[in-house]
């Protein structure tokens, strides 16, 4: 049994991950300021309320528990937030966070996990996505979790700090037993708006260009499922306790699902009408995002068990109709 620090566990993928160490055998401590968190999420450890800002918190933190490895689920995620308010994202996902690597080395801490994203590519330059792809975001959001990377690479080099850097691509479908799932606000992820579409929470879907160079001309995503991603990151921990080097992997099924796939899969899986609205392209929008993640299969040993794109939406459906309980 290890003891962990979740950093931003009270949040979609943070609780996902929080249950699956529980599950573990782990001892998990989950910090979270609630911001976008909900309490009742965490569905066991101990809880403490407070921010990734506040070194005297992490610092009585560390004093407290000698953690084997902590995971940063704690970032802005919104790309159009973030370019109305690049300060807001530069504070929390870079300074906030290099607060943390230095309590964390202060505390002599050695292991950390970091949910980096997709994002640090910007447009594609060839399809699927591998590791060598050139970064070279696009927004505050995407610059912002390629800082952090860099900065990891600088902690290693002099503080001996060993990380891994999860870029995800779309996170997506619920807990299989229906505890947890998707709750942000405001919603701006494919797959729960469709659903939301599906049960009358929200009137119709927009589908924003219907003339990309794909089959059906609308975008192309690669969706992965959150219990696949959670246990990527225990892989990945378990990759630095067995001594290895700070790596970074890209995380995805490698395979893309366009919009209209989505709409059409979440028809069959509901069984429900959805309005469907077209509208004009959003700047930014490249027509296909396909992750290569070779690497963390043969590294890792990581195998998505809930490939399906049936399947992820089944999931996430059960959790919108538990949502309207």
């Amino acid at each position: 049994m290890k003891k962990i620090l979740v950093v931003g566990g009270a949040g979609y993928i943070g609780s996902h991950m929080v249950k699956m160490l529980l599950r573990q055998g782990h001892h998990v401590v989950t910090l979270d300021n609630l911001s976008t968190g909900h309490r009742d999420a965490v569905l066991g450890g101990e809880f403490i309320e407070g921010d990734i800002a506040d070194r005297e918190l992490l610092d009585e933190l560390f004093n407290q528990h000698r953690f084997d490895g902590v995971m940063h689920f704690a970032s802005f995620i919104q790309v159009g937030e973030s370019v109305r308010e690049p300060a807001m994202y530069y504070r929390n996902n870079v300074a906030n966070t290099i607060t943390l690597l230095d309590e964390m080395v202060k505390a002599n801490i050695g292991h950390f996990i970091f949910s980096s994203t997709a994002a640090i590519f910007g447009e594609p330059v060839g399809i699927p996505i591998d590791e060598q792809h050139p970064r070279q975001p696009i927004n505050p959001y995407g610059r912002s979790k390629w800082m952090i990377e860099q900065v990891l690479e600088d902690f290693q080099r002099a503080y001996g700090l060993r990380s891994v850097s999860l870029r995800y691509f779309n996170a997506a479908g619920a807990d299989p037993e229906g505890e947890l799932g998707e709750r942000h606000e405001p919603e701006t992820h494919l797959i729960p708006l469709v659903l939301q579409a599906a049960s009358g929470r929200r009137p119709d879907i927009t589908v924003f260009g219907r003339d990309y160079d794909t089959p059906d001309g609308t975008c192309i995503r690669d969706y992965i499922h959150i219990v696949d991603l959670c246990q990527a990151h225990l892989l990945a921990l378990k990759y630095l306790w067995d001594g290895a080097p700070s790596a970074q992997f890209n995380l995805g099924n490698g395979e893309g699902f366009s919009v209209q796939q989505v709409i059409d899969t979440a028809r069959k899986v509901t069984g429900r009408n959805i309005t469907v609205v077209d509208g004009p392209r959003r700047d930014g929008d490249p027509a296909r995002l396909v992750a290569d993640s070779h690497q963390a299969r043969q590294v890792l040993g990581w195998q998505p068990e809930y490939a399906s794109l049936d399947t992820i939406i089944e999931h996430a459906w059960q959790w919108e109709q538990k949502s309207l309980s």
